[in-house]
């Protein structure tokens, strides 16, 4: 649940000005202000069903966009790079293999 959480949460970063009004206001209530769905639907006076749906299809349209857009599988791989940079910083044996990393954080932020 928490790595659906995290994904949930970096997938709404990415893509929640695509969102309408209320999806963006559904889903930041339920994954970064951990209501409840009975909580939300009090909130809006709707169904704990009706929210649940909401929430359930804003899910579903997040991971198309990323399946089509793969803003956060780059940010992952920039991620991972950027890691093994900093792991290589302070040792100087492997200044090269920096300059490769760098080389390919810089061809992938070029697309």
């Amino acid at each position: 649940m928490i790595e659906k959480t995290l994904r949930m949460n970096y997938l709404f970063d990415f893509y929640q000005s695509l969102l309408t009004d209320k999806q963006r206001s559904y889903m930041e209530l339920y994954y970064l202000n951990d209501y409840s769905l009975g909580e939300i639907g009090e909130e809006y006076v709707v169904s704990r069903q009706a929210v649940y749906d909401n929430i359930k299809r804003t899910e579903t349209m997040l991971e198309e966009y990323e399946n089509k857009l793969h803003l956060f599988e780059k940010f992952q791989a920039r991620s991972e790079l950027i890691g093994q940079i900093k792991d290589h910083v302070y040792d100087s044996a492997k200044v090269l293999h920096l300059v490769e990393l760098l080389e390919l954080l810089e061809e992938g932020s070029s697309e």
